[in-house]
């Protein structure tokens, strides 16, 4: 990782790892600063959390199956397994053009 992504970015990917792997549901992530943790608006399904901007690390629920809530969402107090997809840069505009195809 540090190779790739360099010693800070490096730090704060282990840092969520941990954080991720800690939580018993995706409820225990904080929205707020600094995991930051959310869907994504552009990607349904996928949640990121922040790490050195403007890269994210990327998730999606991998229950199965997906926990919903009543209004049709995910039901984060009861996600309680995530598959990390990828690192990135969500502000891309080139990749939200892709995603969205």
């Amino acid at each position: 990782m540090q190779k790739t992504y360099g010693p800070k970015m490096c730090e704060l990917l282990k840092r969520r790892l941990m954080e991720l792997n800690a939580a018993d549901t995706l409820a225990d992530i904080s929205h707020l600063p600094p995991p930051r943790c959310h869907e994504l608006t552009n990607r349904e399904g996928v949640f990121s959390v922040d790490l050195e901007y403007p890269r994210r690390l990327l998730f999606v629920v991998a229950n199965d199956p997906v926990p919903q809530s009543e209004d049709g969402g995910i039901d984060r107090l009861r996600v309680t397994e995530i598959e990390v997809i990828a690192v990135e840069d969500t502000h891309d505009k080139k990749h939200q053009r892709r995603a969205r195809k």
